[in-house]
């Protein structure tokens, strides 16, 4: 453990011996990566929290809480219903999402609240049968 500022000393010139006595010991000697840049994600596109996003994943941690990445699947969904080849594919995207929906809502988890109530299937499939068929 270093020791504490002494009192009176200037804080930046504090933290320069400490560098210059690690410097001095050998402490940044041969330390792993030395002398090569650190690793990008992306290439040219830098971004500060880098290290975060890698160390969330590799300890499998979520970004979002799960009530705003259920949100998500919910927009997903809807938008996954619309495109859906056949009124049963859509009628099962809206079910599947509306199962989810309603247990996140009766049992929630802690975070923000969800703010979603299950969708009407009729009426999204209602829906669907309108954008194939707009003369119906």
């Amino acid at each position: 453990m270093t020791e504490r500022k002494p009192p009176g000393v200037d804080f930046e010139s504090w933290v320069d011996r400490q560098i210059r006595d690690a410097e001095s010991r050998g402490d940044f000697a041969r330390l792993p990566g030395a002398g090569r840049p650190l690793p990008s994600e992306v290439e040219g596109a830098y971004d500060e929290l880098w290290w975060v996003k890698r160390k969330m994943a590799r300890e499998g941690m979520s970004v979002l809480p799960p009530t705003l990445a259920l949100r998500k699947e919910a927009e997903d969904a809807l938008k996954a219903a619309e495109d859906a080849p056949s009124e049963r594919a859509a009628r099962r995207i809206v079910e599947e999402i509306n199962v989810r929906i309603r247990d996140m809502m009766f049992k929630p988890p802690p975070g923000p609240p969800l703010g979603l109530k299950p969708y009407d299937v009729e009426e999204i499939v209602r829906r669907w049968r309108e954008r194939r068929d707009p003369g119906a």
